[in-house]
């Protein structure tokens, strides 16, 4: 109970929606590991998180009860492959993704596995990512996506308290603050988001989940496909007001080390495929939530359902060929507007596969 009550304040708050930032943009995350691959461990350190929900069943099953009805009210919040069909296409699947390394996620469950060795097209959120140069040329063409370009640096958009924060938070990175005092806030957020130990995975050249089923494909002779570019993501993320980024990067700071429990209890909700618990479970062990649904709304409607709306858009011509396996983040699939919903809107019939 005590690990619960810890994490229960406004920084875990941001910081989740952070966590969710990676997990619905495939790239940001690639490029994060990319950045800090300088300043990773050389042993992958040992991940340390608790499982958030299992401590509030112990804690307090009448909160856990709670979560489990909200979460059962989530439309289409159970399940991570969708079989797509629709009158005159072969059939297609869409798939749940998290862009991590750790092999709880990266082993398919054996309907999916069987989905995209059968596909002849797999299709992921960007392809940018598998060519460096390409990326590179992206990240070039629009710096301001990433740095400031001005006289502008993060600590001159800080209080002197949480510009040593700040310090402090990344000297205990090992990111030494002025290699990245021009970054904008949304990138080193997304730094100090990821725990070490995956950060160390990647670093050593393991891949996440999305990377490894594009590379398969490839390797295999398979069409790869992707539904956005890498400054897409990157636009998206940066359409949010600076003044949100900047807040969301010091208490991700100030959040420490308890990060390691959201992302360990996403990882459990994933491998269960219950990827409609995720807001309803830190809603309950996060009392301060209902103070930012506004800054919350925003992300959600910027970074989850307006793109599911080109996601899908983009899909059509490709799924049009049949027989494609689509991977995107997990959290674009479930709710009332997300890709589920999307997909039977735009005249798909679409059906849990257990």
């Amino acid at each position: 109970m005590k690990r619960v009550i810890a994490i229960a304040d406004r920084a875990a708050l941001v910081s989740l929606k952070l966590l969710a930032a990676l997990n619905a943009l495939f790239f940001l995350s690639f490029l994060v590991v990319l950045l800090l691959a300088g300043w990773a461990h050389a042993e992958a350190p040992t991940c340390a998180g608790i499982d958030l929900l299992e401590s509030l069943a112990k804690s307090d099953p009448a909160a856990f009860k709670k979560v489990e009805t909200e979460a059962a009210a989530v439309p289409n919040g159970k399940g991570l492959l969708w079989k797509l069909e629709k009158p005159g296409e072969k059939p297609s699947f869409l798939f749940g993704t998290m862009h991590v390394t750790d092999a709880r996620v990266t082993t398919l469950p054996a309907a999916a596995q069987k989905a995209y060795d059968g596909a002849d097209t797999v299709v992921i959120e960007t392809t940018d990512a598998l060519d460096k140069a390409k990326m590179m040329a992206a990240m070039a063409a629009e710096p301001g996506l990433m740095m400031f370009t001005d006289n502008t640096t993060l600590s001159s958009l800080l209080s002197p308290e949480d510009v040593a924060v700040l310090n402090k938070g990344l000297d205990a990175r090992g990111i030494p603050p002025l290699t990245v005092a021009k970054m904008k806030p949304w990138i080193l957020s997304a730094m100090v988001a990821l725990p070490a130990c995956e950060v160390a995975r990647q670093a050593a050249g393991a891949p996440v989940l999305d990377i490894k089923l594009a590379s398969d494909a490839k390797a295999s002779g398979k069409d790869v496909e992707g539904l956005e570019t890498a400054a897409d993501q990157l636009r998206a993320m940066a359409s949010l007001p600076l003044a949100y980024h900047m807040k969301g990067l010091v208490e991700t700071l100030k959040l420490g080390d308890r990060v390691n429990d959201v992302n360990e209890t996403m990882i459990v909700l994933y491998q269960r495929g219950d990827v409609g618990m995720f807001w309803p479970l830190f809603r309950a062990v996060l009392p301060d939530a209902a103070n930012d649904q506004a800054g919350y709304a925003a992300f959600e409607q910027t970074m989850i359902t307006s793109r599911n709306k080109v996601m899908v858009e983009h899909a059509g011509p490709i799924l049009a060929k049949g027989n494609a396996f689509m991977a995107v983040g997990a959290l674009h699939l479930p709710g009332p507007d997300g890709l589920v919903e999307d997909f039977r809107k735009a005249g798909y019939i679409v059906t849990a596969v257990n």
